[in-house]
């Protein structure tokens, strides 16, 4: 017989908050009300203009799905929780719902001579999500959530890489302010090599 997931019900709304978020990424994509198409290439051209709109919805989407993934290992290596761990949880999950905004300005104007705030915004909401991870671990190690010594091994491991996660992207949005452009490619190896990371680790 498996034990009792105490922690069940926060999995559940964390896994409905994820969802949504994923699912707001899509809505601002589509073509403008007022683009008349009058042959194939007119429709080839109208969707080059909302290529960076796609793009920044494929980015999204994965740093959202990383970040699912991360806290959904992360919950198997406690078996309680305590209000400051909700919490903790709560502002995590802000950041993931906020994704959607920043997302739809980086698509708006990422080829534009106004990138520079889209992207710096971006940058700063991914700064506060590993600000996010950092409260999560503290909590969880100050209320003594692990479910063993090696757990909480993981869980001061996964607080050190949110320090260092928030010194890359405070790094990366003050340096948007005069290269958007470049940040934003910098971002995308950054979580293309996460997602490659993630799929190859092995987890128990």
């Amino acid at each position: 017989m498996s034990a009792e997931n105490n922690n069940s019900r926060l999995e559940a709304f964390c896994d409905g908050v994820f969802a949504i978020a994923m699912t707001l990424l899509i809505i601002d994509i589509r073509l403008p009300a007022s683009t008349e198409i009058h042959s194939n290439i007119e429709f080839w051209n109208a969707l080059k203009k909302i290529a960076p709109a796609i793009f920044t919805f494929l980015l999204s989407f994965t740093i959202i799905l990383i970040t699912w993934v991360n806290h959904h290992n992360g919950m198997k290596l406690v078996n309680k929780t305590s209000s400051a761990f909700l919490y903790a949880n709560g502002f995590l999950l802000l950041t993931v719902v906020f994704f959607p905004f920043p997302t739809s300005l980086v698509g708006e104007y990422l080829l534009t001579d106004h990138a520079a705030p889209a992207v710096v915004l971006y940058e700063a909401l991914m700064g506060l999500q590993a600000i996010g991870w950092i409260l999560t671990s503290k909590t969880a190690i100050k209320g003594q959530l692990g479910k063993s010594e090696k757990a909480n091994s993981i869980i001061r491991a996964n607080g050190q890489y949110g320090y260092y996660a928030l010194v890359l992207y405070t790094i990366c949005a003050t340096i948007a302010i005069w290269f958007p452009l470049t940040i934003t490619i910098i971002t995308t190896l950054i979580w293309i090599f996460w997602l490659i990371l993630g799929i190859r680790i092995k987890h128990d």
